[in-house]
C-alpha cells in the first residue's frame, strides 16, 4: 500500500461539512493489488465526503472506462462502467469492517486510505459476462465468432403431435363441470 498514499484522506484537519475528492485511475492503480485482468483503465473516482461531529459519511462514484477481452471472440474492447458506494464511518474502541457500509476506525486514527474501497467498487461494477458491443449487435466479424456459429446447433421446429380423440373426450368430461 506505499503506493497508494495520494489515496490517503487525513481527516482530522478538515473542517465538518463536505469535501470533494476525486481521483483518476489507470492500470498502475491495478498493479498495486496485483490485478491484471484489465489490459486498460481509464477511470475517474470521486467521494464526496461529509464530515459530522461524530461519524465520517462517504460517498464514492466511479466512472469511465476498462479494456478487456470479450468473453465470447477474445477481442479487446473498452467497456464503460459507473458504480456508486456509500460507506458510514464510525469510531470505537478498535478496528471493524466486518459490514459491508459500516467501518469502525480506532479513536487515535487521523486518516483513511480508500484505495481498497475504489478497487472493490470498480471490480464489482463490471459485469460478469463481457460481450463486445459488436457481437451485441451482429456487426463483429473474428475467425472465433465465425467458428462459434459454424457448431451452433440448428433449432428443430416443434412437431405438434395429434393427439387420440378419446383422450380428448375424457379431458372433455374433467373441464365440463
Amino acid at each position: 500500500m506505499k503506493d497508494l498514499k495520494e489515496f490517503d484522506i487525513p481527516f482530522v484537519g478538515l473542517k465538518e461539512g463536505r469535501h470533494l475528492f476525486t481521483y483518476q485511475i489507470g492500470k498502475t492503480f491495478f498493479k498495486a493489488f496485483q490485478f491484471d485482468e484489465f489490459d486498460n483503465a481509464n477511470l475517474e473516482a470521486s467521494i464526496d465526503f461529509v464530515k459530522k461531529s461524530t461519524l465520517l459519511e462517504l460517498y464514492f462514484t466511479i466512472k469511465g472506462t476498462v479494456n478487456v477481452p470479450c468473453d465470447t471472440t477474445g477481442e479487446p474492447f473498452d467497456l464503460k462502467i459507473d458504480g456508486t458506494l456509500n460507506l458510514v464511518v464510525q469510531f470505537g474502541p478498535e478496528y471493524n469492517d466486518e459490514h459491508d457500509e459500516i467501518l469502525i476506525l480506532p479513536h487515535e486514527r487521523y486518516q483513511l486510505n480508500v484505495a481498497q474501497y475504489i478497487y472493490e467498487l470498480i471490480v464489482l461494477s463490471v459485469p460478469s459476462k463481457r460481450v463486445h458491443p459488436d457481437v451485441l449487435n451482429g456487426t463483429m466479424k473474428s475467425e472465433a465468432l465465425d467458428r462459434l456459429n459454424k457448431l451452433r446447433i440448428n433449432e428443430e421446429k416443434t412437431v405438434e403431435i395429434p393427439t387420440d380423440p378419446r383422450w380428448d373426450k375424457l379431458k372433455n368430461l374433467l373441464t365440463d363441470k
